[in-house]
């Protein structure tokens, strides 16, 4: 079995038995729901590939892993609440399925328990080392999510501005657990940055994949409505990028086209794709991905641990990466 596929068996195993039973059921509920809708667990992979890389007792990483993994959809209830969003993994979001209050309330518990689980690893041993990460980790979250918010009303936002939004609001998580994990599995603290880098600029490349997907993956394979960033203006790597290359006519039709809502959203999303392929900006993104891949690839080599476990977790970073899905 590789070894991937141990991480997710064990955290599965890990979170049935977390699984919240306590009064009240109404506060609680809404966190077992959101835990149980799936997703690709990669967060808490990370932890366990962080600690893998420098120790073979990469288990004892699960509440560290489960901590993290509480903290990501407690960032996603309350953004799901912020967006007015209905849907969450094609199920309801917990403020849809539950009502408002309930989902506030349910996500600051969940930010809450996630300091509880850091704290079970063997009574406590690395929380002082692993506090001070975790809390970067949350403020840059909460940083990128304002940013990503601002570019809503902000009339000119730069390719570099939205870069840095999606290092903080995705990549920042996902370095922050492989390091958690490379904490606890004992790595130098160098290397416990540069494994942190490596996976920091391979989630920059991960969201970049995530923006031409969205306007041109297959439905079937995505999981999401083919189109949605298009339909809700956002400031994509895409959009930004066809508005920098566009002229003219062309230009004034793409401001136009997002300029806001739209009744026909087959039409406008058909459209606003072919000023992309035009423009090729799928390939402009495409080279922009590269970069960051080159650049992650470049902090592992460094990172002073097994060959072999370097190159496992490459080929498992870069197939999420590469994704069709």
């Amino acid at each position: 079995m590789q070894i991937s596929s141990q991480f997710i068996e064990k955290y599965t195993d890990f979170l049935t038995k977390k699984k919240l039973n306590q009064s009240p059921k109404k506060l609680y509920e809404p966190v077992n729901y959101i835990l149980s809708i799936g997703g690709k667990r990669m967060r808490p992979q990370l932890v366990l590939w962080g600690c893998y890389c420098f120790d073979d007792n990469w288990e004892r990483a699960l509440p560290v892993a489960h901590g993290v993994e509480v903290f990501h959809n407690f960032t996603l209830v309350h953004d799901d609440i912020m967006d007015e969003a209905p849907l969450r993994r094609g199920k309801s979001t917990v403020h849809h399925k539950f009502d408002t209050n309930t989902a506030i309330l349910s996500g600051d518990v969940m930010l809450l328990l996630s300091y509880d689980y850091l704290f079970e690893v063997e009574k406590g041993k690395y929380f002082k080392k692993l506090f001070p990460v975790f809390n970067k980790i949350a403020i840059e979250v909460c940083e990128g999510q304002q940013y990503d918010m601002d570019f809503e009303t902000m009339n000119k936002v730069t390719v570099k501005e939205y870069l840095k939004m999606i290092e903080l609001k995705t990549a920042a998580l996902l370095g922050g657990a492989i390091r958690l994990g490379a904490i606890v599995g004992g790595a130098k603290q160098r290397d416990a940055k540069l494994i942190e880098q490596f996976a920091r600029w391979m989630g920059v490349a991960f969201q970049i994949q995530d923006d031409v997907l969205d306007s041109f993956g297959d439905p079937k394979k995505f999981g999401k409505k083919v189109g949605g960033d298009i339909v809700q203006n956002k400031k994509t790597l895409l959009y930004l990028t066809a508005l920098k290359e566009s002229k003219g006519s062309q230009r004034k039709e793409l401001l136009a086209l997002y300029s806001g809502e739209t009744e026909d959203e087959k039409s406008k999303i058909n459209r606003v794709k072919e000023i992309f392929k035009d423009l090729k900006v799928v390939e402009t993104a495409q080279k922009f991905q590269n970069d960051y891949i080159v650049k992650a690839y470049q902090q592992l080599e460094k990172v002073n641990a097994p060959k072999s476990r370097k190159d496992a977790l490459r080929n498992w970073a870069e197939q999420l990466v590469v994704r069709e899905v």
